[in-house]
C-alpha cells in the first residue's frame, strides 16, 4: 500500500510520527484544508505529468493552477497530465494521495515557486486521508526534488 511505503520512508528519516492520518478524506485541496484546519493555499498539491515518456510530478501551492505558456516555455511541450487510470502504476501513488515521497524509480519531481510563500506546507502521504507538515527546505530534501520551477499562474499573496 502506498501510505505504508511513505510511512516507512519517513520512518527511515526519523520522522515516524510525522505522518498524519484522518478519519475523513483529504483527497482534494479543499478536503485536505478542511481536515487540517488550514488555508487551501498551504496544501501542497502534487500534479502528475508526462514529458515525452518521462513521468514528472510538479508540487504546487493549493491555490494556483498551471500556466500553460510558462509550462511550455520551460519544458518545450504542452502540459499533458497523466490519465487517472495510469497515475498509480506510473507514479506509485493513486489519485487523491499522490505525493513526492517514495515514488517509483525514474519519476522526476519539481517544486513550484508558489510554495515559497509559506513557512510550512502539507503534502499528501500516499493515501486519500493523509498528510505531513514540512517546512520548505525539508520538502525539497525529502522529495528528492529535481529543482524549483515557475509554471503556475501568479497567485495573490496571503
Amino acid at each position: 500500500m502506498s501510505l505504508e511505503k511513505v510511512k516507512k520512508f519517513f520512518e527511515s528519516k526519523g520522522l515516524e510520527n510525522a505522518v498524519m492520518e484522518f478519519d475523513v478524506s483529504s483527497a482534494t485541496v479543499e478536503l485536505a484544508a478542511k481536515a487540517l484546519g488550514c488555508e487551501e493555499a498551504r496544501i501542497a498539491k502534487t500534479l502528475s505529468f508526462r514529458i515525452d515518456e518521462q513521468p514528472v510530478l510538479i508540487v504546487t501551492a493549493g491555490d494556483v493552477k498551471i500556466d500553460n505558456s510558462k509550462y511550455k516555455k520551460l519544458f518545450h511541450t504542452k502540459a499533458k497530465m497523466l490519465k487517472f487510470e495510469e497515475v498509480e502504476s506510473v507514479i506509485g501513488h493513486g489519485v487523491g494521495g499522490v505525493c513526492p515521497f517514495a515514488v517509483n524509480d525514474g519519476v522526476k519531481v519539481y517544486l513550484d515557486e508558489s510554495l515559497k510563500r509559506f513557512d510550512t506546507v502539507f503534502p499528501a502521504c500516499g493515501s486519500s486521508n493523509s498528510a505531513i507538515e514540512l517546512n520548505i527546505l525539508d520538502l525539497e530534501k525529502y522529495s528528492g526534488s529535481d529543482g524549483w520551477v515557475d509554471v503556475c499562474k501568479t497567485c495573490v499573496q496571503p
